[in-house]
């Protein structure tokens, strides 16, 4: 059993071909694969991993990312220490963002974002001179693009819509969602 787990964790990370050989002749990539897989030799109810994609490729760091979201997915529990944001925000349910040393946010990711940043609604319309908003939308327009910040982009965009054709035709418009990123630099005022 012990043996068959070794191999399947060596598998899922793409380690198997490598199995006869030293850590010393293997990638940095690689020695950073192998010290995940000794970690999850004695099945841990939870794992603590720092920084496991430091240092790695795009294409290893989503593989690890898709190790962890199945072990996740298994009931493992997974505390995770690392810099990059967007991998913050795609692994962990929740998170405490640290900042010169203390926790200044706590909580779920998803709360986090929607709690702290404004979504950027961005419609592009035939002529903006004649643009009426209600005083509820903090927007502004250039070069016949309106852009409205708002903490409920799906909520409120109907409403807009309805807003903006009184006066002009729309002809595109483009929703960016919040990203824990811009939580993070509004919280630590970067």
């Amino acid at each position: 059993l012990a043996e068959d787990r070794v191999d399947t964790i060596l598998k899922k990370l793409d380690l198997y071909h490598k199995r006869n050989e030293t850590s010393r002749h293997l990638s940095g990539g690689m020695k950073r694969r192998i010290q995940i897989a000794k970690a999850l030799v004695h099945d841990p109810p939870i794992l603590i991993l720092d920084e496991p994609t430091a240092g790695v490729d795009i294409e290893l760091r989503y593989m690890l990312w898709e190790y962890l979201e199945e072990l996740n997915d298994e009931g493992k529990t997974i505390l995770l220490t690392t810099h990059y944001i967007e991998e913050a925000e795609k692994l962990c349910d929740e998170i405490a963002i640290i900042h010169n040393g203390e926790i200044i946010k706590q909580g779920e990711t998803k709360s986090i974002i929607k709690e702290v940043s404004l979504s950027t609604i961005e419609i592009e319309v035939d002529k903006a001179n004649n643009i009426k908003l209600s005083d509820s939308f903090d927007f502004s327009i250039n070069n016949n693009v309106v852009k409205i910040q708002t903490k409920e982009a799906n909520k409120e965009i109907t409403k807009i819509i309805k807003e903006i054709e009184k006066t002009s035709t729309i002809n595109n418009i483009n929703i960016i969602n919040s990203s824990l990123e811009d939580a993070f630099l509004k919280l630590t005022n970067k």
